[in-house]
C-alpha cells in the first residue's frame, strides 16, 4: 500500500449561509484547497465528495458531477467525481475513499469534499431523521435529540454523570470555536447558559446539540512520496478504518457505547501503530454533548464513565492532557452534516501545521479524528501525522 499524505485544505464559513449556495459553497472550499496545495485541476484524477442529502435539503441529486462542474473539474478535464453517502458521516467516508484511491495506486491525486446546504428546507429535523430506522425509528417519533437523549439517559443512570459534567462540554467547545474564524458560532458561553437553554429532550437542552448549518470543507490527498513536491508541511495519513452497528438504537446491547466506535477505534491504532499517549488532540463527533463522552471513552482515551469528570476538570480544553473538539467540534463549529467529516480532518491539518492561532495545540504532531453516521451505525477513524 501507498502512503497517503494531505498537502492541501479549505474550509468556507460554517453557519446560516443564506449568500451562498450550494454550488457555491463547494467551489470555495475547493479552490481554496487547491490553492493550498500548489496543485491545478489538470492534475486532479478523482473527486469524492460527501454530502448527507442534498436531495431533501435543496431538491439537487447528481452532487459529485455538480461539484465537479463548478470547481472546474468537469468540462475538458472529465475528471471522474463521486457522491459519498454515510448520513452524518459522509464527509469522513469520502476522505476514506481518496486515501483508497491513492493507497491503491489507482490515483496519484485525489480531493475529498464534503458539503451540505441545510438552512433551505423547512424541516431539517425530519431530513435528518433518515439517518435513523426509518421504519422503526422516526415513524415511531423518535427523532435524533430523542435518540441521544436516550443514550444520555442510560449513560447517565449507569455512570452518574451529572447534568453540570455533561453542560461543560458545551462550555468547553464554544470556548474553542470562539478562536475559530470559521465556526458557526464564535462566542463563549457559561454552564448557566447551558442548563437554563430551553429543554428539547431530557435530559438534552438547546445548548447540548449542535445546529443546522450550511458549509463545506475540501482537502487533497496524493501520495507521501509526491507531497514534498506540493508542500513543505504534507500531512502523513497513518489510519484509515470504517466500521459499522446497527442501524436501530434499542437493537444494540449497551445505549452508552458505540461499538462501532470500539471496533474503528482499534482498527485505526493498530493501523497506525501508536498508542493512546502518543495522539496529541482528537476531533470527534459531539452532534450532542453526550456523544463527546461516549466517543472519547470508546475511543480508549478514558475509561467508560469518567469521562464526564475528566470534562469538567479542564483535561480536554487546550491545555489540557486531551485538547478534544480544538474546532469548536460540531457544537460550536457547526454542523453541516456532509461536510463535518472533511472539517475535522482540515482541523488536523491546521493543528499539524501549527497554523491554528488561538487554538494551537503546542508541539502537536499527532491527531485523530472520528466521525458518526446515525447514532453509531456507521464510524469512520482516522489517524494523522506531522510528516518529518
Amino acid at each position: 500500500m501507498v502512503e497517503v499524505a494531505v498537502i492541501g485544505a479549505g474550509m468556507t464559513k460554517f453557519g446560516e449561509r443564506w449568500d451562498a449556495s450550494l454550488r457555491d459553497l463547494c467551489t470555495e472550499a475547493g479552490v481554496s484547497a487547491l490553492e493550498d496545495a500548489n496543485v491545478s485541476g489538470e492534475q486532479i484524477d478523482a473527486l469524492f465528495v460527501g454530502s448527507m442529502s442534498a436531495g431533501r435539503f435543496i431538491g439537487q441529486e447528481h452532487v459529485g458531477a455538480l461539484v465537479a462542474d463548478y470547481v472546474g473539474l468537469g468540462g475538458d478535464l472529465h475528471v471522474p467525481a463521486t457522491r459519498v453517502e454515510a448520513a452524518c458521516a459522509s464527509g469522513g467516508l469520502a476522505f476514506r475513499q481518496a486515501v483508497a484511491a491513492v493507497a491503491s495506486g489507482m490515483s496519484d491525486i485525489v480531493i475529498a469534499a464534503g458539503v451540505e446546504k441545510m438552512t433551505d428546507v423547512g424541516d431539517a429535523t425530519d431530513v435528518l431523521a433518515g439517518a435513523a430506522d426509518r421504519e422503526w425509528e422516526s415513524f415511531a417519533g423518535a427523532t435524533f435529540p430523542g435518540l441521544y437523549a436516550m443514550i444520555a439517559c442510560d449513560y447517565m443512570n449507569k455512570y452518574g454523570l451529572t447534568r453540570e459534567e455533561l453542560a461543560q462540554v458545551a462550555v468547553k467547545n464554544h470556548y474553542h470555536g470562539a478562536r475559530n474564524p470559521y465556526a458557526h458560532f464564535q462566542n463563549e458561553i457559561s454552564q448557566s447558559t447551558v442548563m437554563n437553554s430551553t429543554m428539547v429532550a431530557s435530559p438534552l437542552r438547546l445548548f447540548d446539540c449542535s445546529p443546522v448549518s450550511d458549509g463545506a470543507a475540501a482537502v487533497v490527498v496524493c501520495s507521501l512520496e509526491k507531497a514534498r513536491e506540493f508542500t513543505d508541511t504534507p500531512i502523513t495519513v497513518l489510519a484509515s478504518a470504517q466500521a459499522g452497528d446497527t442501524i436501530a438504537l434499542h437493537d444494540r446491547p449497551d445505549f452508552s457505547t458505540m461499538g462501532a466506535t470500539v471496533a474503528a477505534g482499534r482498527k485505526a491504532f493498530a493501523q497506525a501503530k501508536i498508542e493512546h499517549k502518543d495522539v496529541d488532540f482528537v476531533e470527534v463527533h459531539d452532534c450532542f454533548t453526550i456523544a463527546e463522552l461516549c466517543a472519547i471513552e470508546d475511543l480508549g482515551f478514558v475509561p467508560k464513565g469518567t469521562a464526564g469528570k475528566f470534562t469538567a476538570e479542564g483535561e480536554t480544553q487546550i491545555g489540557g492532557k486531551l485538547p478534544v473538539n480544538t474546532s469548536g467540534g460540531l457544537k460550536a463549529c457547526g454542523h453541516p452534516v456532509g461536510a463535518t467529516g472533511i472539517k475535522q480532518v482540515w482541523e488536523v491539518v491546521q493543528q499539524l501545521r501549527g497554523e491554528a492561532g488561538r487554538r494551537q495545540v503546542d508541539g502537536a504532531e499527532i491527531g485523530m479524528t472520528q466521525n458518526v453516521g446515525g447514532t453509531g451505525a456507521t464510524v469512520v477513524s482516522h489517524i494523522f501525522r506531522r510528516a518529518c
